[in-house]
């Protein structure tokens, strides 16, 4: 069997002509689209940022699960939505090994890995490609879009949080660090044993905040809101441009803005941001509009919501689907943000490298 992809592999991006070869008549590889926004990258090289074995779904209701995908890694790419009317949700990339040739010291290993000169031709082309982004309404209501993230369930098979060789393939693959999937462990044992109605619950979670920031730690992730049911949450802003350098609030006070429910004004906070707290990062852009997951319809925020530059889920503390890969961006509130000094010490490098719908919509995913 062919050797796989590991993070920090060089691989280049194949030329148009041979990704299309790959393609079934929806500009499909296994069912997982080759989306517009990635020609761009064809004879780019880059080297691999994560082997994309497992990914989050998000397409059914909580609680949401992992799902297993074949020959596939991400690289340092994420969406644009140019093809999509703008969508901005910055996804990470899916690329199959098809689409991809090894360079460098790894070539040899992996010749004849998921090699497009052996691909039947498909038929297909790039309008085939462009036509198949979104799908009209016939009774005039909103398209509905296809998309790397829309496809998921289909693209993937069911992979149980149990399995325990996702684990050995996200260390093996260099995803994960021994010490993170450990760590990941030991939180999601404590988590449940202090949700099991023991009535050692509160001690628990007392002991973490103790223990854990003294260890270089979060307070406990999984704290509720400190705004009683049926109370307003508040509302912040401070008219964030892309580059502003701004601060995230401390833990404790965030809870202050948001419900038992853990929303503020739709908008989930989850245990995924606490680790970012207090740190300085530098705002990418503003959002106002991404493809729900649920409905493949595009959804425009109420309030615009900010996410920051090297700031993404790590599914660390996620039920059901630890160490996703997928590093989707967490959206964030301006009133859990306040404008930093240009010269913070503190401030975050960029390494390049969820919310509100409308209405009653959630947008719970990557922020569960």
């Amino acid at each position: 069997m062919s050797k796989k992809y590991k993070v920090g592999d060089w691989v280049e991006v194949r030329s148009k002509e041979e990704i299309l070869r790959t393609l079934d008549a929806k500009g499909q590889l296994d069912g997982t689209p080759f989306m517009p926004e990635m020609f761009q990258y064809c004879g780019q090289r880059f080297q691999v940022y994560k082997r994309a074995h497992k990914t989050c779904d998000y397409s059914t209701k909580y609680p949401y699960h992992t799902r297993r995908l074949a020959d596939t890694v991400h690289l340092e790419t994420r969406c644009d939505g140019a093809a999509h009317d703008g969508c901005q949700a910055g996804c990470l990339l899916y690329w199959k090994h098809a689409w991809l040739k090894p360079v460098g010291k790894n070539s040899a290993d992996l010749r004849g890995t998921g090699s497009a000169a052996s691909a039947t031709a498909s038929g297909c082309n790039e309008a085939a490609i462009w036509n198949n982004t979104k799908v009209s309404d016939p009774a005039g209501g909103a398209p509905t879009y296809v998309c790397q993230i829309t496809q998921v369930p289909y693209a993937t098979t069911p992979l149980a949080w149990w399995d325990i060789r996702q684990y050995f393939q996200d260390y093996a693959s260099g995803n994960s660090s021994l010490g993170s999937i450990l760590g990941s462990f030991f939180y999601s044992a404590y988590y449940h044993l202090s949700q099991a109605g023991i009535g050692l619950g509160g001690g628990m979670r007392w002991l973490y905040d103790k223990v854990s920031p003294k260890l270089g730690g979060t307070l406990f992730p999984r704290k509720p809101g400190l705004i009683p049911d049926g109370m307003p949450t508040p509302k912040g802003r401070l008219d964030l441009q892309p580059g502003e350098l701004v601060r995230i609030k401390p833990h404790l006070e965030i809870l202050k803005t948001v419900g038992s429910d853990n929303r503020n004004r739709g908008m989930y906070w989850d245990a995924e941001l606490v680790p970012y707290c207090g740190g300085t990062y530098r705002v990418l852009k503003s959002v106002t509009k991404i493809i729900d997951e649920k409905t493949s319809k595009m959804v425009d925020m109420k309030n615009p919501c900010i996410i920051l530059d090297g700031v993404v889920c790590r599914a660390k503390y996620s039920d059901c689907r630890l160490l996703c890969p997928k590093e989707m961006y967490p959206y964030w509130r301006e009133i859990w943000l306040e404008r930093a000094e240009a010269k913070d010490p503190q401030a975050s490098p960029s390494s390049g490298l969820s919310s509100e719908l409308s209405d009653a919509q959630e947008m719970e995913r990557a922020q569960r």
